[in-house]
């Protein structure tokens, strides 16, 4: 087996975690520590293991400088919920906790769970410790460890999206951490931790990965995932009969990008093979175990999967990958994908119960004026009595709806302005936005507060080219990383400064092909311009039935990036 080259220097956060004593740091000292609302640094980043990170209200981030005061620390916390499934006691909980201690509500991902904000230091075990007291954990929904495993949306649909549920659940459970600083900290709550002798790491071993990893499953036809913006895709192939086969690999894929360096870019996964069910948590182990043994320890804006694999080749993955499996990889299995994103409204699944998919702008559940989301869920929490699930489009829906209570679920969604879907365009339910400011400290522009202006002005330019109804898929990201996957948008807009934004245009509209950067650094009088000339063309020039993406490419306005060269099946 190939052996992993050393790297000449390993950076700092790699001698943290390192010497962490398996994510201990000094992490109960600071949580004590009252004269500052921070924790230390090293601190900082071993605290999202544990499923939170350290932020401060960039809005009074100058006043506060100049009255010689600290930031305004506060927390994000976020959930660990593979596949994106709680049931109604558990999402009454989290609602209970996000008024208790947090700010702005609860707010979905955009890998199907929730994150909170604006939590002081002085309550974040009370806020850790309560999710895990309705069942839910924050390990391992952060830091440089496998992340949320996410899955097709709604495992109640059939049988083999229920299977496909199942492994997701599998996967996270297998790749998981292994530290007990986790239960020391929040569960048992102890001021005085262990010196972690006892614990060990089987794979992700005593420095963890050298980044985030990220699986995510999707079941044909419906990419609703994005599956090649995943670090390790898998796509479920069906038989005839709807019978689980197995599924397709698909590594390679990251949205994170740093601006001003090429060397850093989106990339999507691409097809190296086929492997049954019962070899899947094998072949997820040891493709965490290559990432782990030759990922770049010493630039972390080049650790990430895409870029071990850019290195040395897609072809060098398969089969250092095919060294360490006990049986073959198979060719890939053929698959279509028709659409990508959610379908709102209701669906009827093959057991007669019914599941209603219901908009959420941004993702943010909060009570505002026309529209008290928070207030109404919580509502619809305490009479349902199926399960509620989260979409990576930000979404959620109300799942296993008996038809008899369908009544009531359709009263309250309606009562509460829940029912936005029926009457929004076509770009507004397909558009996604990050958190940036204020919380995020990477965010270089606004995305989730501009979102709702800048569809206010895109929408009066479709309107005016007839395309109000359009599906279009709109990604809005206040950075190069990605969050909001802005790189897999028929249009996407990627902030450089406060008010400036690449515009990038031609994704397609099934998540596979990425977009292009069309125009730089622009503001918003010159997005509106360039995209109303782009959206005059497209109404008088597209072929029956084109999608927008694939108008731009097919006219070359512009041109897509490659896609990796294909791998040769194993001997």
């Amino acid at each position: 087996m190939p052996q992993p080259t050393a790297p000449a220097q390993l950076s700092a956060l790699e001698h943290i975690k390192a010497n962490s004593r398996f994510l201990r740091g000094t992490i109960d000292a600071g949580l004590a520590d009252r004269t500052t609302g921070a924790i230390s640094e090293p601190d900082t980043k071993l605290l999202k293991f544990h499923g939170s990170y350290q932020q401060d209200n960039r809005d009074v981030r100058d006043e506060r400088r100049r009255q010689k005061l600290e930031p305004d620390y506060g927390f994000m916390v976020r959930v660990r919920l593979p596949g994106g499934v709680l049931t109604p006691q558990q999402w009454l909980g989290l609602d209970e906790l996000a008024g208790r201690y947090a700010s702005n509500g609860l707010r979905i991902t955009t890998r199907q769970t929730f994150q909170f904000h604006g939590i002081r230091k002085e309550q974040l075990r009370d806020m850790i410790g309560g999710i895990n007291a309705i069942g839910l954990s924050t390990l391992a929904a952060c830091g440089d460890d496998v992340r949320n495993v996410i899955c097709s949306v709604n495992p109640l649909l059939s049988s083999s999206h229920a299977q496909v549920y199942d492994w997701a659940l599998k996967i996270m459970d297998h790749v998981k951490p292994h530290t007990t600083a986790y239960q020391e900290l929040w569960i048992d709550q102890n001021e005085k931790t262990s010196d972690g002798a006892g614990d060990e790491e089987p794979l992700l071993g005593q420095a963890y990965l050298p980044r985030k990893f990220k699986f995510g499953i999707a079941v044909p036809p419906y990419n609703d995932i994005d599956v090649f913006a995943q670090d390790f895709g898998l796509i479920a192939i069906l038989g005839e009969d709807g019978e689980l086969q197995g599924f397709n690999l698909a590594p390679g894929g990251s949205m994170g990008a740093t601006a001003g360096d090429p060397k850093t870019y989106p990339s999507l996964g691409d097809l190296i093979g086929f492997v049954t069910p019962d070899h899947l948590l094998e072949t997820c182990w040891h493709a965490v175990a290559v990432q782990r043994d030759f990922g770049d320890r010493s630039e972390r804006k080049h650790a990430r999967l895409k870029y071990t694999i850019d290195d040395r080749g897609l072809q060098w993955f398969h089969d250092e990958l095919q060294s360490r499996l006990s049986f073959r990889i198979e060719p890939p299995r053929p698959y279509h994908f028709e659409h990508n994103g959610d379908r709102y409204g209701w669906t009827k699944g093959d057991d007669g119960r019914w599941h209603l998919t219901l908009q959420i702008p941004s993702g943010r559940i909060r009570d505002v004026e026309d529209h008290p989301r928070q207030t109404g869920m919580r509502e619809i929490a305490r009479i349902h009595k199926g399960e509620i699930r989260m979409t990576c489009d930000q979404n959620l829906i109300i799942a296993g709806v008996a038809a008899k209570d369908r009544a009531a679920i359709n009263t309250l969604v309606k009562q509460y302005g829940l029912d936005d879907y029926k009457r929004a365009s076509g770009l507004r339910l397909h558009a996604l936005s990050c958190v940036a400011l204020p919380t995020c400290g990477l965010a270089m522009a606004e995305s989730e507060r501009y979102l709702p202006h800048i569809l206010d002005k895109l929408e009066e330019l479709l309107d005016h080219h007839g395309l109000r109804d359009e599906p279009i898929h709109f990604r809005i990201s206040g950075c190069p990383n990605g969050c909001s996957r802005p790189y897999m948008g028929e249009i996407g807009l990627i902030g450089r400064a406060v008010g400036k934004y690449d515009l990038r245009i031609g994704a397609d509209h099934i998540g596979e092909r990425l977009n292009a950067i069309y125009k730089e650094n622009i503001g918003e009088d010159t997005i509106l311009a360039t995209l109303d000339e782009v959206f005059g063309r497209f109404a008088t020039e597209r072929k029956r039935g084109e999608h927008f993406g694939d108008f731009v490419v097919r006219t070359r306005i512009v041109t897509p990036p490659k896609r990796r060269p294909t791998v040769r099946p194993s001997a």
